[in-house]
């Protein structure tokens, strides 16, 4: 978590995503680790701080991007974005079901999936967990 994102920037984040992740759609009220505001285009790549280059994400999908912008596909000799919470939206790119998979439709959503583990077993048995609980749909 950077300590040069203001508190009011975190803020406005946070409310704008109903307090879920943008990437992987879990709620903040299971995080033990607290979510943290990523920049969507990390600094070093010329990204701003500003509310537009800012995505709430859970501590999984934000230390699994790191400063990624993107990545290789095995099929593509070029590279891939990640999903863009500002730019995309995340029903054009994947889906879910009750099962706690998160399938990608596109490219995009592939590449996403791939670098922030989101299929990882135990991120899959905890999506299923909040399921049954009711609190993600």
């Amino acid at each position: 978590m950077s300590k040069k994102i203001p508190k009011s920037l975190r803020l406005a984040a946070a409310k704008r995503a109903n307090y879920c992740c943008e990437y992987c759609l879990i709620p903040n009220i299971d995080s033990y680790y607290g979510f943290q505001v990523d920049h969507i285009i990390s600094r070093k790549h010329g990204g701003k701080t500003s509310l537009l280059n800012l995505a709430y994400a859970c501590p999984d999908c934000n230390s699994y991007k790191g400063t990624d912008l993107g990545t290789y596909l095995t099929s593509a000799l070029a590279l891939t974005r990640f999903f863009h919470p500002r730019l995309d939206k995340w029903n054009d790119h994947f889906e879910t079901d009750n099962l706690g998979f998160i399938t990608p439709l596109t490219d995009i959503g592939e590449a996403t999936v791939k670098i922030f583990q989101i299929n990882h077993p135990d991120r899959i048995i905890e999506r299923q967990l909040l399921w049954r609980l009711g609190l993600i749909t």
